[in-house]
């Protein structure tokens, strides 16, 4: 169901006022599907991906209403507010998903989990759950929720994430500073026509002077002075201006010849402002830098080292790259100008010990890119890491070197190099998992999991479960393993039926659920306990975890019903895949 508008929602919020009156059940959801039954079949096509957003979500809604969410437990909800991207029915979710869970638990779990590099699969967990809408938990006021969903993304850098967040709400505290993300994100990318069309997310309600500046000089910028002219003089009003940006937009309009030449670093607009206004610009950037400006830098291409022998700068730039805030290679290039003769070129290994630690990887780096033989490369590759991690600046070097094992291929190299080469490939972020290879000699690989994962007819899949577990059966060498119960485990909670002699229960006694985590359950923290799953997959992909961690991860999805999360984790931790 689909949130419309704030009738609509009200007029549902009687209705189920109304039947609790009769005796009936006391938790309201209004984004609850219609059948209930957790033993009812719920085919994966008809869910949307975790990464999709819903465009007709609503903005905000609003209730005055006293909802019940558990026996003794009520929570009022005068006038408040929810903000989202998801609905949350799509993930079997619901508004008061986070109703009984108390405002520290949450924050210390996003406190953990921001110490966790987490995995594809774990973010589109987290993601699911927290971005979903719904009422904020006990203790939490709407304005730190919304405040907690907008600094993740922003802390995680989730730039589509934030515009389908302001596309689908509205008003809210945080608005600012998400629009302000954008705008800044833009122009350290040196993209400002395209930071210029994130001022539509800036209306009236929005009492930023940042935001009005910007708006400001985007009128100048697509060539409309007039109105530029004008918001400036309502800005100069109002007292939000300063003497700086009067100086440069006065220049940008025409109404005077000259501007200050001094580079104001106050924020990302003003140091922007000052690049484009002072003629033969030149900036020095240091470790006290603002890591927006440096990125700014690097894309206008404003960093330049005229000088090769300038060893501080270089040792500066290196510095800055291992830090993120400079491409890398940007390092490379710097080490392409530095100039050896050509017999300490010849005898790099000999002589690179006797020379500073930037010289020594720029020697080393030159030589490689003379080397014609894989062998040669490959130490030449090796000696340069070790002089990389010796300065602690590895991270300026680590896709450097994995880029340059691609292109000479893992099975060119001589033997003895291939198993360390292929321990310092990186993989692809995002996960692309193989196509499956279906078995039907092991219960979790076979033909079953065609329901999970092509959406398989249920009849079919009903015909291969009694083929399947025949077979199985037949096999008195066969052991059930944590992963077949985590399949059948699935198969029971949506409605399948297994063979009579395939005892589940007693099966499942081996393996022991977490009190804790039922404990969430019997509460009916449903939102918290799949915050807890996030937690425990971490920066692993869920084939990654073992038999029992899979098993009892699905379980507990299973017993709250959370069966578009939990097929999430069946499909990348069971079937085999080629």
């Amino acid at each position: 169901m689909k949130l419309k508008s704030f009738s609509y929602i009200i007029s549902l919020l009687i209705i189920f006022f109304c039947s609790s009156l009769f005796g009936e059940e006391n938790k309201i959801d209004i984004w609850k599907n219609q059948s209930s039954d957790p033993s009812s079949t719920i085919k994966t096509e008809e869910k949307p991906s975790l990464t999709e957003s819903n465009p007709d979500a609503a903005q905000i809604i609003q209730a005055s209403e006293k909802i019940q969410i558990q026996e003794g437990a009520e929570i009022e909800l005068d006038n408040q507010n929810i903000f989202g991207i998801y609905e949350p029915a799509s993930y079997d979710l619901n508004l008061n998903m986070w109703s009984t869970t108390k405002a520290d638990d949450l924050r210390s779990s996003l406190k953990r989990l921001n110490r966790i590099e987490l995995s594809k699969s774990s973010n589109e967990l987290l993601e699911a759950v927290l971005f979903s809408f719904s009422y904020p938990p006990q203790g939490m006021t709407e304005k730190e929720f919304v405040d907690l969903k907008i600094d993740w993304l922003i802390k995680n850098d989730r730039e589509e994430m934030i515009e389908s967040f302001l596309k689908h709400n509205d008003q809210f505290d945080s608005k600012s500073k998400a629009v302000q993300y954008l705008v800044d994100k833009n122009i350290a990318s040196a993209n400002i026509k395209e930071g210029c069309e994130k001022i539509k997310f800036i209306d009236s309600k929005i009492k930023d002077s940042y935001l009005e500046k910007f708006k400001i000089y985007c009128l100048v910028f697509n060539n409309k002075k007039p109105e530029a002219q004008l918001l400036l003089d309502l800005l100069r009003e109002q007292k939000q201006s300063s003497k700086f940006y009067d100086d440069k937009i006065n220049f940008l309009l025409g109404v005077t010849e000259k501007t200050e030449n001094k580079i104001n670093e106050k924020n990302l607009l003003n140091f922007y402002l000052s690049s484009i206004t002072i003629a033969d610009f030149n900036y020095e950037p240091n470790k006290k830098t603002k890591p927006e400006i440096w990125k700014y830098l690097n894309a206008a291409n404003l960093i330049k080292l005229d000088d090769a022998s300038d060893k501080k700068k270089i040792k500066e730039l290196e510095i800055a790259a291992n830090e993120d805030q400079l491409d890398k290679n940007k390092i490379f290039e710097i080490y392409k100008q530095i100039p050896f003769n050509l017999n300490t070129l010849i005898n790099a290994k000999s002589n690179y010990q006797s020379l500073n630690e930037s010289d020594a990887r720029a020697l080393i780096y030159q030589k490689f890119l003379l080397s014609g033989a894989n062998k040669t490369k490959i130490e030449h590759l090796f000696l340069l890491e070790e002089l990389f991690k010796k300065d602690n600046l590895i991270n300026v070097y680590s896709n450097f070197l994995s880029d340059r094992i691609k292109e000479i291929g893992i099975e060119n190299l001589p033997e003895s190099y291939q198993e360390i080469a292929s321990s310092r490939v990186i993989t692809e972020s995002d996960l692309i998992l193989g196509k499956v290879k279906y078995n039907d000699k092991i219960l979790h690989q076979s033909k079953i999991l065609k329901y999970y994962v092509e959406g398989e007819n249920k009849k079919k899949i009903q015909k291969d479960i009694n083929r399947i577990f025949k077979k199985i059966n037949k096999n008195k060498k066969y052991f059930i393993s944590a992963k077949d119960l985590a399949l059948a485990d699935a198969l029971i909670t949506d409605g399948f039926s297994l063979p009579s002699n395939f005892k589940y229960n007693e099966l499942a006694k081996k393996f022991d659920v977490p009190s804790n985590l039922l404990k969430l359950i019997d509460n009916n923290q449903k939102a918290f306990l799949a915050l807890k799953i996030v937690e425990i997959i971490g920066e692993d992909e869920p084939y990654e975890l073992d038999p029992e961690t899979i098993y009892f991860v699905t379980n507990l999805l299973n017993k709250m019903n959370l069966v578009t999360l939990r097929n999430k984790v069946l499909n990348s931790a069971l079937p085999l895949r080629t």
